[in-house]
């Protein structure tokens, strides 16, 4: 049988080598410390788990939920009001299960075979899925230390800006773990108006910042709501990782066209799981404070750890990762990756699966308490002493 051609651009994950390397590991005996993939391991508030076990006891929550509850949409434009200042009407909201049900299919919805997208690089691999499986051309933005980890609008060629017809950003990035600068969204809203490009931004981490900073939406930027959605998950922000909720938010026409595609998809987000999405948006909101302070005390422990190793490290200013450099006598990233597990159980994930760009890094999955990432870094440390000897020696 022929499979569609479509296919031939998605090679098997990164994440499924590091499983069968993991799952080695393991039989040889290795302890497995894996800071690979961002799934956090802290509970979701009280309240909010009451909620879902609350809704569970209706027997009328198992029926079909063909639309979202209007109490989901209501405390989405209450809370968009409430965090960032931004005034939404119920047309410019549209539930999501998870952030990559939208980044899968408003490409879908937005983009025509053969269309261009803008994407950064280094960017969360879906970026790139939901433009393939739309038939669409990527272009990508390198994203550089040097300059900020931001794309460079003026470095875009004036025919490819001309082409494009949707450009993705992600602030705070994962994998980068940079926070947009003041003034960025303005300059990005202007680039899209100037070009006739939409901007799709993925804020996943919006409430995952540390050193006192604050997230923010792109769309509180002045004529964002024009030009743009914005995406917003409670998957790492409220511990609801597996209940798989989040939002699409912004130009109400994008909106509704994503709503009308889906609708030909599924059958709507399971409404136990909406009313557990309520309960964290019109609920207490203490636990986010003392979210942040236990990544921030991670992200100090690994980053120490890693500095005592003579690696160099910059800290993340937000979300659950730390985008390291790999040392200059290290291989590149993914031998590094498979390598590292291989022989010390600990698991990482190889910059180069997040764009060419990242070749030379690998991310850091904060999902573990603080002695496991001290651990982990003195068994990186361990590896690359054996490493370099291994390499001189040769």
């Amino acid at each position: 049988m022929e499979f569609a051609h479509k296919l031939d651009a998605f090679a098997p994950s990164v994440f499924v080598r590091l499983e069968q390397a993991r799952a080695a590991a393991r039989e040889a005996g290795r302890e497995i410390i894996d800071l690979s993939v961002g799934t956090p391991d802290f509970p979701p508030a009280p309240h909010i788990r009451e909620a879902l076990a609350e809704s569970t006891e209706d027997l009328r929550m198992y029926q079909y939920a063909i639309q979202d509850e209007p109490s989901l949409i209501d405390a989405a434009v209450e809370w968009y009001g409430r965090r960032y200042g931004v005034a939404l009407e119920r047309d410019q909201v549209c539930g999501l299960t998870g952030s990559q049900d939208g980044l899968a299919h408003l490409p879908l919805a937005l983009m025509n075979p053969g269309d261009t997208a803008l994407l950064p690089d280094p960017g969360y691999p879906m970026f790139h899925t939901g433009v393939l499986l739309a038939c669409g051309k990527t272009w990508l933005t390198p994203l550089s230390e040097e300059k900020g980890y931001l794309p460079d609008f003026d470095a875009i060629p004036q025919e490819v800006a001309r082409q494009a017809k949707l450009m993705i950003l992600s602030y705070p990035a994962n994998p980068i773990g940079r926070l947009a600068p003041d003034g960025f969204f303005e300059q990005a809203v202007y680039f899209a108006k100037k070009h006739d490009v939409f901007l799709i931004h993925d804020n996943a981490y919006s409430e995952l910042t540390y050193d006192g900073k604050l997230g923010g939406s792109f769309l509180a930027a002045p004529g964002a709501l024009d030009v743009g959605v914005e995406l917003n998950s409670l998957s790492k922000s409220y511990n609801l990782t597996g209940a798989r909720i989040s939002f699409a938010l912004g130009q109400a026409d994008a909106v509704m066209a994503l709503s009308r595609l889906k609708s030909n998809i599924d059958y709507g987000i399971f409404r136990p799981v909406q009313r557990m999405a309520v309960a964290a948006l019109t609920g207490p909101q203490g636990h986010l404070d003392e979210l942040r302070k236990a990544y921030q005390s991670r992200r100090d422990a690994l980053c120490g750890a890693l500095a005592e190793q003579d690696w160099t490290v910059t800290p993340p200013e937000g979300t659950m990762f730390c985008w390291v450099r790999l040392p200059a006598d290290a291989p590149a990233s993914e031998e590094f990756a498979l390598g590292l597990l291989r022989e010390t159980g600990v698991t990482v994930v190889p910059g180069m699966s997040f764009g060419a760009q990242g070749d030379r890094f690998v991310r850091f999955a904060l999902t573990q308490p603080e002695e496991k990432l001290r651990e982990a870094a003195r068994r990186i440390g361990s590896y690359m002493s054996g490493y370099t000897r291994h390499s001189a020696g040769a």
